[in-house]
């Protein structure tokens, strides 16, 4: 489609946002919605006319990007023949959704237990830990995100954890290894994978292995930093949830669903959990769809016992008929195959000749269309662009990074100290090195900072 500019559509949009909507995550009045009038691929655009490329996937989950036509028909077809139906029935959409998701997770994982999106499939998977292994623990790494509802924010390790954490939830802290900052003084990815699994071996058997029902962790970090685990890492995991009983929890809300160039990421690392959650790319958000893997030896301890929990619309008719549809896609256009190609052939190669161009670059890591950008003052101490949680003026270099890239026509997705590459798993070679192009621009706004 070609933006047709309707500025007088745009304002008006813009003042009914501002007088009702209340935004996640903000202070009202300190923000600034862009207003949106459509989008297509990899692209949307404003009601100035004004294109970008989004190289956010909007929250990071448009994996076959925006008004993908087949999935937009399915999602029709579905409407017409059955809007709605309640949970407990076996509905066509949510039976074939639930076969097809089950085929690609690893391992037994071939249950599933849908939801609306990751936070509630959070919840769910601790619920089912917890009462599996009757248990009340859960142990989680500081650098995560595993959703805003109060279970799974209390669960997050990040900052947005602060103002709704009780103390009283239940959740353990650990480092998990990030060689670039390491906990452990690390010289290597070997010090770095062998001290962070002795790290979390003391702190379960300094809380109590008979407390812990799980661990949980994102196989490869989201929001926290794209954070790739060395390898041995999520085996050696692995290894301590059999030892102690433990029930071992990925959650592939945001690396799933093909984002790494896999099905899911923990197939880069040959581990199966106990209990996989996922959302986001699932049905690139068409219509909101999450849930749970779950293992046979966790479903077996419900054969008989009911399991006390459930939504009203757990795999909604629409949600399924649009993953059935976007699974589809992902198979027939090779998206997962696409993700993996480009991202070993062009993305990581030219973020790293990035880096060798700009001070401000400090590491470069990622897998697939899942990459990140870690911004520093200064290379040799690896002092952060910005303070950890910085907001405001201290937070000025990197809104002055992030703007240079939305006047060239780049959504970059930015959180503290770095931005992330996580573009549509469908862009093109051609789209991809036009983004680059502007993010190499944008990143001089960064350098300015440096020392």
């Amino acid at each position: 489609m070609t933006p047709q500019p309707n500025p007088e559509a745009g304002a008006a949009v813009k003042a009914a946002d501002r007088d009702h909507v209340f935004h996640s995550w903000s202070a009202q009045e300190l923000i600034d919605p862009l207003a949106v009038a459509g989008a297509e691929g990899s692209y949307f655009w404003d009601y100035d006319g004004r294109r970008y490329l989004d190289f956010s996937s909007g929250l990071v989950f448009t994996n076959i990007g925006y008004q993908h036509p087949k999935v937009v028909a399915a999602i029709q077809e579905q409407a017409a023949r059955m809007t709605t139906f309640a949970p407990a029935f076996a509905v066509e959409a949510r039976s074939e959704a639930a076969r097809l998701i089950a085929e690609r997770t690893p391992g037994d994982l071939d249950k599933i237990f849908f939801t609306n999106g990751g936070a509630d499939a959070v919840e769910h998977a601790v619920r089912m830990a917890r009462l599996h292994t009757g248990r009340p623990k859960v142990l989680s790494a500081y650098r995560s995100y595993h959703g805003g509802t109060q279970q799974a924010v209390n669960i997050t390790g990040d900052p947005r954890r602060w103002a709704s954490d009780s103390g009283t939830a239940g959740v353990v802290h650990f480092w998990a290894p990030y060689l670039y900052r390491s906990r452990f003084y690390a010289e290597t990815e070997e010090q770095e994978c062998a001290r962070a699994l002795e790290h979390l071996e003391t702190t379960i058997a300094f809380e109590g292995p008979s407390t812990v029902a799980a661990i949980i962790l994102e196989t490869i970090p989201g929001t926290a930093g794209i954070m790739v685990p060395p390898p041995g890492y999520l085996a050696g995991v692995r290894e301590l949830c059999d030892k102690y009983g433990i029930v071992f929890v990925l959650d592939e809300v945001m690396a799933g669903f093909g984002r790494t160039g896999e099905w899911f990421a923990a197939d880069l690392f040959d581990v199966t959990p106990d209990l996989l959650t996922f959302a986001k790319g699932v049905n690139s958000g068409y219509v909101p769809l999450g849930g749970v893997a779950i293992s046979g030896a966790i479903a077996e301890t419900f054969g008989k016992r009911p399991y006390p929990g459930g939504l009203t619309y757990s795999g909604h008719p629409l949600a399924c008929a649009a993953a059935v549809a976007t699974i589809g896609v992902m198979a027939e256009e090779g998206v997962v195959e696409n993700a993996a190609r480009l991202g070993a052939s062009v993305l990581g190669p030219e973020l790293r000749e990035l880096a060798a161009r700009h001070p401000s670059v400090g590491e470069v890591r990622g897998a697939g269309m899942f990459w990140a950008l870690e911004l520093v003052r200064n290379r040799r101490t690896r002092e952060p662009l910005v303070p950890y949680n910085a907001a405001g003026e201290a937070n000025a270099p990197m809104a002055a990074f992030a703007a240079a890239a939305k006047g060239s026509g780049l959504w970059p997705f930015v959180n503290m100290n770095r931005t992330h590459v996580v573009p549509p798993c469908t862009i093109t070679e051609a789209e991809l090195k036009e983004g680059l192009a502007v993010l190499d621009a944008a990143l001089s706004a960064a350098d300015e900072h440096t020392e």
